[in-house]
C-alpha cells in the first residue's frame, strides 16, 4: 500500500524540533524552516516508510520477531496496541538493562512468572505464609509489568523498531552491538546514522505516531500472511508428492510395456 503525503501531513508528521536543537546529519531530510522549526520533507518520509514496510514484512514473513520499543508516555499506548494486533512483542516500560545483550537471564525472570503461575494453578502457593504469597504476588506482578509483553520472544529478534532513538539509545546500543536491524521514528534532533532504516518523522505527536505505526504493522501483517499461506500450502504439496509418484511409475511400466 502507498503512502500518501497527503495523510501524513494530516497527522503532522512534517513537524520536527526547534531548529537550535537539530542534529546536522539530520539535513538530507529537511525540506525548510519555518518559524524557527524545522519542516520534515514528506516525500522522503512515504519512500523511507515504503522502504522499512517491505524489509518489516521479509522479516516477518521469516518467521522472527520485531521488538517495538517506545517508553515515552505519548506513544506507551499506540505501541501496545498495534504490536499486540499482530502478535509482537513490545517494551512500553523502562528498558531492562540486558535485554538483548543479556537475554538469558531475561528468559529467566520471563520463565519465574510461569513458575509462579504453576504454583497458582497446582497449589503450592497456597501452602505459603500470607507474607510469602504477598511477596511472591508482587513479584508477578513487577515482572508482568516490565517483561508481560515479551513472554512469546523466546529468541532475540529479528529487527527492533524504534520510537525516539535518543530516548531509547540504551536499546540502540545494545542491538547495535548484537548487529540487530534497527528501524525507527527519527525526528530532526536525532542521529540518523544510529539507525538502519531510518523513518524520517516527528516522534512527539501521537497521531504521527500512530499514523507511521499503522503502516508499519500493515506491512508486517501482510508478511505473517504470507508466511501463513505458505505453511498451508506445503502440506498440500506433500500429499500431492506420492500421487506424483506413482503417475510417474505408472507412466514408466506403461512405456516398459510398449
Amino acid at each position: 500500500m502507498a503512502v500518501e503525503v497527503k495523510e501524513l501531513l494530516e497527522a503532522g508528521v512534517h513537524f520536527g524540533h526547534l531548529t537550535r536543537k537539530w542534529d546536522p546529519n539530520m539535513a538530507p531530510y529537511v525540506y525548510m524552516e519555518r518559524n524557527g522549526i524545522h519542516i520534515i520533507n514528506l516525500y522522503k518520509t512515504a519512500a523511507k516508510i515504503d522502504e522499512a514496510g517491505a524489509a518489516l514484512a521479509k522479516i516477518a514473513a521469516s518467521g522472527r520477531k520485531i521488538l517495538f520499543v517506545a517508553t515515552k508516555k505519548q506513544a506507551k499506548d499506540i505501541v501496545a496496541e498495534k504490536a499486540g494486533d499482530i502478535n509482537m512483542p513490545y517494551i512500553t516500560e523502562r528498558w531492562p538493562g540486558g535485554m538483548l545483550t543479556n537475554f538469558v537471564t531475561i528468559r529467566k525472570a520471563v520463565k519465574k512468572m510461569a513458575s509462579i503461575d504453576r504454583m497458582k494453578k497446582d497449589g503450592t502457593f497456597l501452602t505459603l505464609s500470607k507474607k510469602e504469597r504477598l511477596q511472591v504476588d508482587r513479584l508477578r506482578a513487577k515482572l508482568e509489568k516490565n517483561l508481560g509483553s515479551i513472554v512469546d520472544m523466546t529468541r532475540l529478534p529479528g529487527a527492533l523498531f524504534v520510537v525516539d532513538i535518543k530516548r531509547e539509545h540504551i536499546a540502540i546500543k545494545e542491538a547495535q552491538k548484537l548487529n540487530i536491524p534497527i528501524f525507527a521514528m527519527v525526528d530532526t534532533n536525532s542521529d540518523p546514522r544510529q539507525v538502519d532504516y531510518v523513518i524520517p518523522a516527528n516522534d512527539d505527536a501521537s497521531k504521527s505516531i500512530d499514523k507511521i505505526l499503522s503502516h508499519v504493522t500493515t506491512a508486517i501483517a501482510g508478511g505473517l500472511a504470507e508466511r501463513k499461506a505458505e505453511k498451508d500450502a506445503a502440506p498440500a504439496k506433500e500429499d500431492d508428492a506420492p500421487k506424483a509418484k506413482k503417475a510417474a511409475a505408472k507412466k514408466a511400466t506403461a512405456e516398459e510395456e510398449e
